[in-house]
């Protein structure tokens, strides 16, 4: 059974940074490939990064790139969210998403990551002005 934890989130001023954290468990084929997409409520979903299991095939939304920094963690099925010069306009809800796929997959379409197969509950970010 797939386990997806997922830390982090809360509110902070523009500006200021924020860390979220994600591991998946109890996937025994294939080769990860993770990233986050968030949501507001009354709009859509927005992929906003991926990365590949082996480091490779990084990809950023416009809106986040320069910003945000996604990395592994202590294995290759966790991964950590570095959120720097947060906006406003970030503030939403930030789901980890993961899927077993191959490298020419991963990072292609960001708009893919909110249909990964395996999702998180979900972190709530609220950044004031």
């Amino acid at each position: 059974q797939v386990h997806m934890e997922e830390s982090g989130g809360g509110s902070v001023q523009a500006g200021e940074s924020l860390k979220l954290a994600c591991s998946v468990s109890g996937v025994t084929k294939g080769t990860l490939c993770m990233g986050w997409f968030r949501q507001v409520p009354g709009q859509g979903r927005e992929g906003i990064v991926s990365i590949y299991g082996d480091g490779t095939r990084v990809n950023y939304a416009d809106s986040v790139k320069g910003r945000f920094t996604i990395s592994h963690g202590s294995t290759l099925n966790s991964v950590y969210l570095q959120m720097d010069n947060l906006k406003p306009d970030d503030s939403g809800t930030y789901f980890c998403a993961a899927e077993a796929l191959p490298p020419s997959l991963c990072g292609k379409n960001l708009f893919l990551v909110p249909d990964f197969e395996h999702r998180g509950r979900g972190s709530q970010v609220t950044v004031s002005p």
